[in-house]
């Protein structure tokens, strides 16, 4: 059982950065793959961004690649999203998320974090 925790959420100007953190409890984080998801308002959810184990595989939805950067930290059991040059099109509520294998962390993770607003202003 893996418990996720989202912070760092708000409201930002076009062009500006956030950095979004994930806690997490539970056991064995380095074994889960960790991935980011949002949902704007009247869309479904989409998959933004997952990392490997270790930290060397990520991979990025078509829109964020070259904007957004993945990251995690073994010791302190969190995953983080660096969110720069953003855009009004960003605006949404953004998931941590957790699953035993790849593919499924990218399409439908076993573990869900209650989701943290981000906003950004034109």
């Amino acid at each position: 059982q893996v418990q996720l925790v989202e912070s760092g959420g708000g409201l930002q100007q076009a062009g500006g950065s956030l950095r979004l953190s994930c806690a997490t409890s539970g056991r064995s984080f380095s074994r889960y793959y960790m991935g980011w998801f949002r949902q704007a308002p009247g869309k479904e959810r989409e998959f933004v961004a997952a990392i490997g184990w270790s930290g060397e595989s990520t991979d990025y939805t078509d829109s964020v690649k070259g904007r957004f950067t993945i990251s995690r930290d073994n010791v302190k059991n969190t995953v983080y999203l660096q969110m720069n040059n953003l855009k009004p099109d960003d605006t949404a509520v953004y998931y941590c998320a957790a699953d035993l294998s790849y593919y499924l962390v990218r399409r439908t993770p076993t573990y869900w974090g209650q989701g943290t607003q981000v906003t950004v202003s034109s």
